[in-house]
């Protein structure tokens, strides 16, 4: 026999964590279906556009600025190092590693800017482009305090 457990009362303020994460996966569905005809998903399409902004960087750095692990970063770059999109390769001291994007990963890129432009105009057309505007202010604040909160 099944036996239930009293417990304390779940908060009534929403988790902001569980929230953010539903809305990160129904706009990735978003997206990804949008990219499906150009082989990026919007994860890969977000790093790839990363390392171009960067200019090859190190990867702690582009780990970083995507706010991810080391581990997770690898994990992410190693199906793109076998598509050909990136390279990683040994800074000149060995004691870093860089990534940059090969001729075919900046065609992959570019080429999904069409699809991506569509995804991003269909969202804004819908939430509204003020509104994202101020979800974008506390969504970078967010991130921010996320490096720093301790809970």
């Amino acid at each position: 026999m099944m036996r239930m457990h009293n417990s304390a009362p779940a908060s009534s303020t929403p988790c902001p964590c569980t929230a953010l994460r539903k809305a990160s996966r129904a706009l990735s569905r978003a997206y990804d279906g949008a990219l499906a005809g150009t082989g990026l998903n919007i994860g890969q399409l977000g790093i790839l556009r990363a390392i171009e902004r960067a200019g090859d960087p190190p990867i702690s750095r582009l780990a970083e600025t995507m706010v991810m692990d080391r581990t997770s970063l690898y994990r992410a770059l190693t199906p793109m190092v076998r598509s050909g999109w990136i390279e990683i390769a040994n800074e000149p001291s060995g004691r870093a590693k860089r990534v940059a994007l090969t001729e075919e990963g900046l065609r992959v890129t570019h080429g999904a800017a069409e699809a991506w432009d569509g995804a991003q105009a269909r969202f804004l057309n819908a939430f509204g482009a003020d509104r994202w505007a101020s979800v974008h202010e506390h969504l970078f604040a967010l991130a921010a305090l996320g490096v720093e909160l301790i809970i």
